[in-house]
């Protein structure tokens, strides 16, 4: 089947700090991406490319057969993004964001108020519907943010730390609805640095470390390539981290001085 995101020397500078250098992608339907690196590496930067909400960069990027610089906004339609952090308008109620929400993606507002009253109930923010999200807590109003990004039942959905903020519950939730939208045939790039979360959903993982890709392949082949007993070891290993042993034992040893 032909790839529904292709990406060719993708790079990305800010001034004088080039944050991606000519990274390689090719991500085929129904797949399930895991996407890791050490913070600063160039993850978020990658997604919001893909996104079409960075248009300044250097390379080629095709999402959907469609060519991002040129078709940014059609991309937006076909794709859900959910980010760590998001502006929602705290003013609105859940009720009142997810209709302005589906109203962009041009959904009837029947489906909306459907869709978005059954949503809520099984996150349960059924009773907060009607709340202002101003006094939501960032657990709620990740909530209210990934039902946003799903709402349209887009083809690719692109995860930036979605679990940042959830209770255990509910991170457990959003596990099993990744499982099963990838089951439907969805392709889901999922950035996130719970490595328990990535290495048990992911088809593939890619490790990114100062904008380059350094791995790309299923669990079980990075865990051959980098004599890995976990992905949490292997990046360590990857990723040049390997000191942290070491420096928790000084910052104890601060403590105690």
């Amino acid at each position: 089947m032909p790839d529904v995101i292709q990406v060719r020397s993708l790079s990305k500078r800010y001034g004088k700090h080039q944050v991606l250098k000519g990274i390689d992608l090719n991500i085929q339907p129904g797949e399930l991406i895991g996407y890791i690196g050490p913070n600063g590496a160039g993850k978020s930067t990658t997604i919001k490319i893909l996104c079409g909400l960075i248009p300044d960069f250097e390379g080629e990027v095709q999402v959907l057969d469609l060519d991002v610089r040129a078709n940014a906004l059609e991309v937006k339609r076909k794709i859900g993004y959910i980010p760590e952090n998001a502006a929602l308008y705290e003013t609105l109620t859940p009720i009142e964001y997810l209709l302005f929400v589906g109203q962009l993606y041009e959904l009837p507002s029947k489906v909306i108020q459907q869709k978005s009253l059954e949503l809520l109930r099984l996150f349960s923010l059924d009773g907060a519907k009607d709340a202002r999200m101003a006094t939501f807590s960032k657990g709620m109003r990740q909530k209210v943010l990934l039902i946003s990004g799903l709402l349209h039942n887009p083809e690719i959905i692109f995860l930036d730390e979605p679990l940042s903020g959830l209770d255990a519950n509910a991170v457990i939730l959003v596990k099993e609805i990744l499982t099963q939208l990838k089951q439907s045939g969805k392709t889901i790039f999922y950035s996130s640095h719970i490595m328990e979360v990535v290495e048990k959903l992911s088809d593939r993982i890619m490790i990114i470390n100062q904008g380059e890709i350094i791995a790309n392949g299923s669990f079980q082949d990075l865990k051959m390539s980098a004599q890995g007993q976990s992905l949490e070891q292997i990046f360590t290993q990857l990723t040049g981290q390997g000191e942290q042993t070491d420096v928790a034992h000084q910052f104890v040893d601060v403590l105690k001085s």
